[in-house]
């Protein structure tokens, strides 16, 4: 298929290209003539005011998903909100907490609204792996630094995807419709989150007890996923979250870095 990736120097775009053309599809760079586009353009890490999202996160992807047939948006799971007390899946009721939730469910309806597009939207929860940044690369730095972290007493819930597991659903999504969650398969608590990077590392995280009512509410708070609709339809994660941790690990390791 001729596909065109907005957002293809971010984090998972320069995952997906690669893999986009070893399947044998021919990335464009531009969106004319492409049979499907994968838009990944977004504001996510940075504070932003309200205008700027409204344009970046809203209104870009319905401009860009009028020049194509086929559009695949990579949405989030913050859509549902940002806790949860059982695990979301595509029918939980739609309650962003955030300006950028908020912006990715209008930009889901904006693209909805649009006639005769074949649409599919992955909500993904936290995407981990080589060239993460944010939140998860500071844990992993802090884990290999042997930093001591006061999480040893929270007892939550989070699901996670290894990029390579997103890249992948993105390529089973081209020819189809609809709304996906995803994740790397069972959740994991934070604790033994930091247990498992620490494995990947190749040391010992160093976890301190401490009332998780005093911790940051998102920090010990549960956010699980159900994606058994997308197995269903087909799709099933290539690497284990070991395999995906050990890979994030030694791309944090690698001195060309």
């Amino acid at each position: 298929m001729r596909v065109h990736v907005t957002g293809a120097g971010g984090f998972i775009g320069r995952h997906l290209v690669p893999a986009l053309v070893r399947a044998g599809h021919e990335v464009q760079p531009a969106a004319a003539g492409a049979e499907v586009i994968v838009h990944l353009a977004g504001i996510a890490h940075r504070k932003a005011g309200a205008d700027e999202l409204q344009e970046v996160n809203v209104r870009l992807p319905e401009r860009v998903a009028r020049q194509a047939p086929r559009f695949v948006f990579m949405s989030s799971v913050k859509v549902h909100g940002e806790r949860s007390e059982v695990p979301f899946t595509e029918r939980s009721p739609i309650r962003p907490e955030d300006a950028y939730g908020e912006s990715k469910a209008r930009a889901e309806d904006a693209l909805r609204a649009i006639a005769g597009l074949k649409l599919v939207v992955l909500r993904p929860p936290l995407v981990y792996g080589p060239r993460v940044k944010a939140n998860f690369l500071a844990l992993m730095r802090a884990v290999a630094r042997g930093w001591p972290l006061p999480l040893a007493s929270i007892d939550n819930r989070r699901s996670l995807v290894y990029v390579g597991n997103l890249v992948d659903a993105i390529l089973c999504s081209l020819d189809r419709e609809g709304t996906y969650l995803l994740s790397d398969g069972e959740a994991i608590s934070t604790p033994q989150l930091c247990r498992e990077i620490a494995v990947a590392l190749g040391t010992r995280a160093r976890l301190l007890p401490f009332p998780p009512a005093l911790l940051p509410p998102k920090l010990a708070a549960s956010l699980e996923v159900d994606d058994s609709a997308l197995r269903r339809a087909g799709w099933q994660p290539k690497l284990s979250r070991g395999e995906g941790l050990r890979a994030t690990a030694e791309w944090l390791k690698a001195p060309e870095r």
